[in-house]
């Protein structure tokens, strides 16, 4: 459904210094930098995947899409989805493919929502049955339908971005680009709009590719994510394989029966939290088996469990740099 290869953008903008003389002398000379946001980006997305995209602020991962929406033309590198190219814009390519981007809004600010719904009927060409049983189920889903012929501007964000989702959708597009679509929101709103993507995607078989800064949008919807830093592909794989790939550490809690001083703790650089019952280690694998050993050994156990490191951490440690190329 979406295939692309050393896809590439650099951006190169004017640069002059402050003054008036620097001003004429840019006139006649002008100076210029180059921001490479893409670098050699290729991956390939099955039909009806739901693929996460991650990646810090500036890693890529707004750009990738705005080029494969055809917003952007590539500096250099081929793309096809669903076999058009995007930045060619034909018009059987832009009735099957939505975006939304969570810090823009596509709504009319002054109208209702339910307005801009009518005029996506009309721009897609949504029979009119289709469009009411469509809007129906939607805006039930996600509890907006008394907010429908509200003025855009006098919805709450959560409100404005479930209408924003309605609005990409109500056309089925084959093909759907959402760029942090869940920012901002509380917990609840987010919670909501994540269920009623999981089931779009079920049941409409729609590929889809998500980027968000929240890890729990990404481990409640994605299997598969593509991990990108300054501009190129850093890991795409299944997002259970990632934590194995980029730590080395693991989680390990011990309960105990009695309160232990920190100093009486084996290899104590490795605690990270101390209570009552229990300690609990941030801890290289290769030393779980001497920890544990020791306090079997030394002290009145009650359990022992050792987990993976937390998804969000290992993503944070890969964009300070620790673990890019492990």
């Amino acid at each position: 459904m979406i295939h692309v290869e050393s896809l590439t953008k650099i951006f190169r903008t004017h640069v002059k210094q402050p003054g008036l003389l620097n001003s004429v002398k840019s006139l006649f000379h002008r100076e210029y930098t180059e921001f490479v946001a893409a670098d050699s980006v290729t991956f390939s997305i099955e039909e009806g995947a739901l693929v996460g995209m991650l990646g810090a602020n500036g890693a890529g991962k707004t750009t990738t899409l705005k080029m494969l929406s055809g917003l952007l033309h590539p500096s250099s590198g081929i793309a096809t989805v669903m076999g058009f190219i995007p930045w060619e814009r034909q018009n059987e390519f832009r009735r099957n493919f939505s975006l939304v981007m969570g810090q823009r809004n596509q709504l009319w600010w002054d109208l209702p929502a339910g307005d801009s719904f009518l005029l996506n009927k009309e721009m897609y060409r949504i029979a009119e049955h289709d469009y009411q049983q469509r809007l129906k189920e939607m805006s039930e889903r996600l509890d907006i339908a008394d907010k429908l012929h509200v003025q855009v501007r006098k919805l709450s964000l959560g409100e404005r971005m479930k209408c924003e989702l309605i609005g990409a959708l109500l056309h089925y597009p084959k093909v759907v680009f959402l760029d942090e679509p869940t920012i901002g929101l509380d917990i609840v709103a987010q919670h909501s709009l994540r269920e009623f993507i999981a089931e779009f995607n079920k049941e409409q078989g729609t590929t889809i590719i998500l980027t968000s800064h929240y890890m729990d949008d990404i481990e409640a919807l994605c299997k598969r994510v593509i991990l990108m830093d300054e501009g190129k592909i850093q890991y795409d794989g299944a997002l259970s394989a990632l934590v194995d790939q980029f730590s080395s550490e693991k989680i390990l809690t011990i309960m105990i029966d009695q309160e232990i001083e920190h100093d009486a703790i084996p290899n104590n650089h490795y605690v990270s939290e101390i209570g009552k019952d229990h300690i609990t280690f941030k801890v290289p694998k290769s030393e779980i088996a001497q920890i544990t050993s020791h306090f079997l050994a030394h002290f009145s156990v009650r359990d022992i469990s050792i987990s993976e490191m937390p998804v969000e951490e290992v993503i944070r440690e890969i964009f300070s740099g620790k673990n890019i190329n492990s």
